[in-house]
């Protein structure tokens, strides 16, 4: 079966291979320099500020990295968090917990804050994913060096990267794919079915604590790859196909094996759900982003690009006028490779299955139908943002590039000087700009000062209004993971079951109840309720679930006045202490968590 390998071989043969030498530690090193400009903004105060792209997932992944501390510090389940959410808690693993990375972290979430902790896997997040693919490339994929580094600049800075830098840890953190990659292609060697499926499946275990979903990607794209090369290459690959085979069933039992009871844990313990809480439609690649700039490129006009991307962390393609002209450009110059068609062809099929089920241009839906929506409620798909598929054909675009300049070293003079002034032109104006942040609310005394402790005690928890939820109550779920997670808290942003066991169904929220409702309202809409007796008696039952020792108001909250009467009306006047208005329950009998 002739791979991409062979494609590099055949220019190896013309030009020889250079040993490891300065200009790998440079590549490195502007890999580096470019993810800490991209992160700078961050970088000058990351527990004080959070990034504006996207406030809620920055949330999510400063309570992951508080639960790996939690677990390193005071022995917590690595699985399940009875932190947020009290008193149902939080399934870890059916949450993207990063545990490979939050784990190893514990010490400097613990000393430095978990807002360093989360800088650092963004900064090293981008430049280990260049760099992981500059590995691979240049040691086995191409001769030149130059080749080897835009492909590993593409791949770990592309738009899509930048776009996910705002708030998505797990999605910057990509260094392990392209050594799965690799050792996938490698088993079809004789010889290798062993050692080469037992690295493969270590590298899977890996990779599923650190992103599930871009492992689902590779194995689809994988896929997609080894049918679509089989049915170009017949004999070839089916004298390779059993090597493949074995291989594959080695990484299997291995990855399986140390998987096995995670796997059931995140699929079938509590909080476990299916689906997401948004049709496959809602969050899709737009037809016409293909050739337009993300809103963090340098040539990006982000009022523009909002018009075909619904999110600043899901700003998938992008790749430019120039950029897709030259993408399109290395699959010419690489036609002959079969392996590279067939790249190609995998490319395109995520593309288009990242498009969801119905097309979309320029924000407009077509009606015209796309293949996505026969297989939108399939287990496992049903679980992916189906514009994230688009990952994939952003990611071998890189590679098809590097192997594209690679074989224009050959050209005769002219061409190859026009290759490289197109090159120039697609990535100058993609060059990525600082990711945007915001200062975050300041913690109050009542926190920073430990006087939550005069109240919070035993299994009782802290309650901060406007309750903690995804955006509307982003600054109580700071606030507890800033703490590492000292206190418990009720709800926050996680996915879990929208209201079980009745319903199962992916959400982002925990199920609703009548006082989460009450304040929500208020808090939107700044309407003062006229509480009866019944409504009171529904909050203190509402408290007592929560199992509440006080109720503290976020100052300068939404609507402040009217959630400071509403609460008033309810509970009685505060307390002002430690720069909060707070509401001591701890008079409230509730039930034994045991």
């Amino acid at each position: 079966m002739q791979t991409v390998e062979e494609v590099a071989q055949e220019q190896a043969a013309e030009v020889p291979v250079r040993r490891r030498g300065p200009a790998d530690l440079w590549a490195l090193l502007s890999y580096a320099a470019l993810s800490l400009l991209v992160m700078s903004q961050l970088w000058r105060d990351p527990n004080g500020r959070v990034l504006a792209g996207n406030k809620d997932d920055h949330n999510v992944f400063l309570f992951m990295l508080a639960h790996g501390e939690r677990v390193v510090f005071h022995g917590d389940n690595p699985f399940y968090s009875g932190r947020l959410n009290v008193p149902d808690g939080v399934n870890m693993m059916a949450n993207t917990s990063v545990l490979v990375m939050s784990l190893p972290l514990a010490p400097v979430s613990h000393f430095l804050g978990v807002g360093f902790s989360v800088a650092l896997l963004l900064t090293l997040g981008l430049a280990g994913t260049a760099a992981a693919w500059y590995h691979v490339l240049s040691r086995h994929l191409v001769t030149s060096r130059v080749a080897a580094w835009i492909g590993g600049l593409w791949c770990g800075f592309a738009p899509t990267m930048i776009s996910h830098a705002n708030g998505h840890v797990n999605f910057v953190s990509l260094y392990v794919v392209p050594f799965i990659v690799w050792q996938v292609l490698r088993l079809r060697e004789p010889g290798r079915a062993v050692r080469g499926g037992v690295i493969l499946g270590l590298l899977i275990v890996v990779q599923v604590f650190i992103n599930e979903e871009a492992l689902l990607f590779a194995a689809l794209a994988l896929g997609v790859f080894v049918v679509a090369y089989g049915l170009m290459s017949w004999t070839g690959a089916k004298r390779e196909a059993p090597h493949l085979l074995k291989g594959l069933g080695v990484a299997a039992l291995v990855s399986g094996s140390l998987l096995a009871y995670p796997l059931w844990y995140q699929f079938f313990a509590p909080g476990n759900y299916h689906g997401q809480p948004f049709e496959p439609d809602m969050y899709a690649t737009d037809l016409a982003s293909l050739g337009f700039f993300a809103r963090q490129s340098l040539a990006g006009y982000a009022a523009l690009t909002r018009e075909m991307s619904v999110s600043a962390t899901e700003d998938n393609t992008f790749f430019g006028p120039i950029g897709l002209v030259m993408i399109i450009v290395s699959v010419v110059v690489l036609w002959r490779s079969v392996a590279a068609r067939a790249a190609a062809i995998s490319a395109l099929v995520l593309l288009i299955v990242s498009m969801g089920p119905e097309l979309v241009f320029f924000g407009h839906r077509t009606g015209i139908p796309l293949p996505f929506a026969l297989i939108s409620h399939v287990p496992i798909i049903d679980l992916v943002s189906v514009t994230r598929f688009a990952m994939v054909p952003a990611t071998i675009a890189g590679v098809l590039l590097a192997l594209a300049t690679d074989r224009a070293r050959t050209f005769e003079v002219g061409k190859r000087r026009l290759f490289r002034v197109g090159l120039v032109l697609a990535l100058v104006p993609l060059f990525p700009k600082p990711v945007p942040v915001l200062p975050g609310d300041p913690m109050p005394p009542f926190l920073t000062q430990g006087i939550w402790k005069q109240y919070v005690t035993g299994d009782r928890t802290l309650v901060t209004v406007p309750l903690p939820e995804v955006t509307t109550g982003r600054t109580g779920m700071r606030w507890a993971t800033l703490s590492h997670l000292d206190y418990p808290t009720p709800r926050g942003y996680f996915m879990g079951p929208v209201n079980p066991p009745t319903d199962n169904t992916g959400s982002w929220n925990a199920p609703r109840r009548f006082t989460s409702d009450l304040l929500y309202r208020v808090r939107e809409y700044g309407i003062r309720p006229q509480l009866t007796a019944t409504d009171r008696a529904r909050i203190t039952a509402d408290l007592i679930f929560w199992r509440a020792a006080v109720v503290i108001l976020v100052p300068d909250s939404r609507n402040g006045d009217d959630l400071l009467a509403t609460l008033t009306d309810a509970l009685g006047p505060p307390q002002t202490i430690g720069g909060v208005e707070a509401w001591d329950v701890r008079y409230l009998s509730v039930p034994s968590n045991e």
